[in-house]
């Protein structure tokens, strides 16, 4: 199918992509080419070991990852002043690499290590979004905690946020890493390796001046004529991707808080049993201390048990960021097709403006026609001085048409072949992500069988 243009003046469609690339759904086949290369590439590509339920990140021939190993090892709480010379309390994570060579030379030396704030891995990730706009760009942790039951903190400087916070930057620069364009980019890589005077090699690209404006995006959002279907479709695949994932982080919420209420009411089975034994002058060691101590770890266990769990909820939290990363992509390419039908349009007046020149016939009713109407024609001298101006304008419309078009027609060829990356990347997390998940909750009720069986022996003992 034939993607949906601005008609150019000779009537044409000036298309933003080639035919059959159209597919089923906003994650549908790519092209047989596209599908062949991405096969070989995967063939060449090894993969990390993770935990159950850990992303996976793919490695290709060209990748970083192939060449250093990258983590965010620790976080530290600390106190210094801003850019309005106030004091203020913030986090720096050490930032570590280590050369793959070395490590496989048996060689151990100390990694490379450098200390960032959130601030800055923001910096990054707006200067990715800006000069690879066709690149759905991996999103941040979450800078505060949202979903979170009410025994988990909602304080950013809380520890355990900070601790999964990190985790999460990790994640996000190993994302980087792992992409076949991304991990080439020399900010990133001065990002690993440069600590000092790194924000002033970032503000030198002038990345902030390339940035669409939300009002000018917005506005190409709403005056588009001719969209590009399967762009549309992307873009409310992404809503639905974020409505549930939301919708299931909330539910998630709820059962934490009644699952955290139902084990701890256990801990009070072990209160009535001491005051049980204490009331009867018993020996609570020889009569029920096998049931104390059962219902006791059952009641404890709940807590490693959401701690688990928010991991998994984080992994989603990732994927609920990772559909404003595709909006982005929808919203650049509106942007595009607005832009490439406004100048097909100004080119399709030009033309008609010439030829009223030289037939001395008006089309539509203009306040130039009044004009002349009433003022009478003009000389052949300015109508030829007129046209030659208009014939210049046409020739330079028509190569920005075409500079337009094509700048179109690449950029829906490497979003799409970046959507079709990410799909991929998408199955595979969610689907271990889940699957271990279920792993654990199977796990959890084997444990809860095991404890009521053996309360059950302990109890029929007393």
């Amino acid at each position: 199918m034939e993607h949906p243009g601005a008609e150019s003046p000779d009537g044409g469609s000036t298309s933003s992509s080639q035919e059959g690339d159209e597919p089923e759904s906003p994650g549908g086949p790519a092209p047989e080419e596209e599908e062949e290369e991405e096969e070989e590439e995967e063939g060449g590509g090894e993969e990390e070991t993770a935990e159950a339920g850990a992303p996976v990140f793919t490695m290709m021939e060209d990748c970083l990852l192939k060449k250093i190993e990258i983590s965010v090892s620790e976080a530290e709480k600390r106190t210094g002043r801003n850019a309005m010379n106030m004091q203020e309390t913030y986090t720096a994570y050490l930032v570590e690499t280590r050369a793959v060579e070395l490590q496989a030379e048996g060689h151990c030396s100390p990694p490379d290590s450098l200390w960032r704030r959130y601030s800055e891995f923001e910096l990054l990730r707006n200067y990715l979004l800006v000069n690879y706009p066709h690149v759905i760009v991996p999103p941040l942790p979450e800078k505060r905690a949202e979903f979170v039951w009410h025994k988990l903190s909602a304080d950013n400087m809380d520890p355990d946020f900070v601790e999964r916070r990190r985790i999460g930057l990790e994640n996000f620069l190993l994302r980087v890493a792992s992409h076949p364009i991304l991990c080439q980019d020399r900010i990133f890589n001065a990002f690993l390796t440069q600590e000092g005077g790194w924000k002033e090699i970032v503000n030198e690209t002038g990345f902030q001046l390339k940035s669409d404006s939300r009002l000018k995006a917005l506005n190409a959002t709403f005056r588009v004529k001719n969209p590009d279907k399967r762009f549309t479709e992307l873009k409310h695949y992404s809503d639905e991707l974020q409505s549930v994932i939301s919708h299931l982080l909330r539910v998630r919420a709820r059962v934490a808080d009644r699952l955290y209420g139902v084990y701890k009411v256990h801990g009070n089975y072990g209160r009535v049993f001491r005051l049980q034994s204490a009331g009867h002058h018993m020996d609570v060691d020889s009569v029920n201390s096998g049931c104390l101590l059962l219902v006791d770890r059952y009641a404890a266990s709940i807590d490693d048990i959401l701690e688990e769990e928010e991991h998994y909820a984080d992994q989603l939290k990732e994927y609920l960021f990772y559909a404003e990363a595709l909006r982005a992509v929808c919203r650049k390419h509106e942007l595009l097709q607005y832009e490439l039908e406004t100048v097909a349009q100004d080119l399709t007046s030009k033309k008609q403006q010439c030829e009223e020149l030289a037939t001395g016939t008006v089309r539509t009713f203009s306040l130039k026609g009044m004009t002349s109407k009433l003022f009478g024609q003009e000389t052949p001298e300015q109508r030829e001085a007129k046209i030659k101006v208009l014939e210049e304008q046409i020739h330079e419309g028509e190569e920005q048409l075409q500079a337009k078009n094509l700048e179109s027609r690449d950029f829906v060829k490497s979003a799409w072949a970046d959507i079709e990356r990410f799909k991929e990347q998408k199955n595979h997390d969610l689907k271990e992500a889940l699957i271990s998940y279920a792993v654990m909750q199977i796990s959890m009720c084997k444990k809860g069988i095991q404890v009521w069986t053996n309360a059950k022996e302990c109890f029929s003992k007393m």
